[in-house]
């Protein structure tokens, strides 16, 4: 596969899963996912299995109204394993409130059976890399 076929299938997997959590489809969202995935993010890292995702992704605390992503860079570590980078802008509601934010996100995607699935999550909410432009204690 190609570089350019790489970093399209890898969008073309994102995006599957972006739209499937704007639409809270969490079948086809859980479908993406490995068991367990790892996530890691401005709470923590964690490790989930499916049921977790599903019932964190139909909690009533957020929403995802949409996204848009930029940037993807893709690499091939093997024939199954690939990782992809990139740049999304969210607008979500949380607790009731509008909120937008831009972060860099990675995704390592692993096939198995034939099937891509999410095995490795993370998203970083972009700004100062040393934490200056937040709030101090």
């Amino acid at each position: 596969m190609a570089d350019d076929e790489l970093t399209g299938l890898m969008r073309s997997l994102e995006h599957r899963f972006w739209d499937a959590m704007v639409e809270r489809d969490a079948a086809a969202a859980a479908a993406l996912c490995d068991e367990p995935t790892m996530v890691a993010g401005a709470s923590g890292a964690a490790t989930i299995d499916r049921a977790m995702f599903t019932s964190m992704l139909m909690s009533d605390g957020w929403v995802l109204r949409s996204y848009e992503i930029t940037d993807v860079v893709a690499h091939r570590v093997t024939d199954d394993v690939a990782v992809v980078a990139y740049r999304v802008h969210e607008d979500l509601e949380v607790d009731g409130e509008d909120v937008a934010l831009d972060a860099a996100d990675t995704s390592t995607w692993v096939r198995r059976d034939g099937t891509w699935v999410c095995a490795l999550h993370t998203e970083s909410i972009l700004g100062d890399a040393y934490g200056r432009d937040r709030a101090r204690s």
